[in-house]
């Protein structure tokens, strides 16, 4: 400052403060009144929280947090992380509530949700496009497995593409439109199959297969958590198919957050 804007500068703060602040001293050095020395210790403490705040030294403490996390999804990612991330929370945030929501169906209805903040996080396929301001972290891949119930006559032997391509399919249609990975890759070898019944849900599938003579091609992780207990055949496909992933999406407004990092890094970890 030059020396007349902080002569006015001062000016302000006698008037301010009702104090004149700082006087000349011996060989005309200014020092400080009474009334300025009382008011450093607190300037100071005041002072570094601004900068504390500024340079953004905040800080997540999830073993004392108490709050709520909301993250959009699907049946299938719910099963897959929900189970290990709740034991992560019990044993290292014992306060966090984690609650799993819809995810829209569509891109504009996932950029909705993020951009206003009604979920924290959205777990699904990461497809390509997003619109600028979003960020994408694979989470895991996943491969195929068919299943039929124990005791469909496709379990007693080596499963051929004929065979496959023979049988009655049951598919997993989230948007209840037709077409699959599976499909594209039949049809990339000219094949194609009939899908005689169609569920929303991927963890409907497999009571449906156990109850009919359909067989469903699903995600190994669904297969691994629901063929024993339902008493499902599993069986490696007899076509090479290329699986599929999941990442996690989330909107720059909760980017540099260090609750949302947190919460981003106990997703993978429940991935893992």
């Amino acid at each position: 400052m030059t020396q007349p804007a902080c002569s006015h500068a001062l000016g302000r703060l006698r008037r301010a403060l009702g104090d004149p602040l700082l006087v000349r001293g011996t060989r005309g050095a200014m020092v400080p009144t009474p009334r300025a020395e009382a008011l450093a210790p607190g300037l100071r403490a005041a002072l570094r929280g601004l900068a504390s705040a500024i340079r953004g030294e905040a800080r997540f403490d999830p073993g004392a947090a108490r709050r709520t996390f909301r993250v959009a999804t699907g049946d299938y990612a719910e099963l897959v992380l929900l189970p290990p991330l709740l034991s992560l929370l019990a044993r290292e945030a014992p306060g966090i509530d984690v609650w799993m929501l819809p995810l829209s169906l569509t891109r504009e209805g996932v950029v909705a949700q993020l951009s206003s903040g009604a979920v924290d996080v959205v777990i699904g396929p990461p497809r390509r496009g997003w619109p600028e301001g979003l960020y994408l972290r694979p989470i895991f891949d996943e491969r195929f497995r068919c299943v039929v119930r124990r005791g469909h006559p496709a379990a007693r032997r080596a499963l051929t593409l004929d065979r496959y391509c023979a049988l009655s399919h049951l598919l997993v249609a989230p948007r209840g439109t037709p077409g699959s990975l599976v499909d594209d890759a039949l049809a990339a070898l000219g094949r194609s199959r009939r899908v005689a019944a169609t569920v929303s849900h991927f963890l409907v599938a497999p009571h449906v297969v156990a109850a009919t003579d359909l067989m469903a091609t699903l995600g190994a992780r669904i297969v691994d958590a629901t063929a024993a207990p339902l008493g499902l055949a599993v069986l490696p496909p007899p076509l090479e198919l290329a699986g599929f992933s999941f990442a996690m999406i989330w909107h720059e407004r909760t980017h540099h957050d260090p609750a949302q990092r947190w919460l981003r890094d106990q997703l993978a970890r429940a991935a893992s």
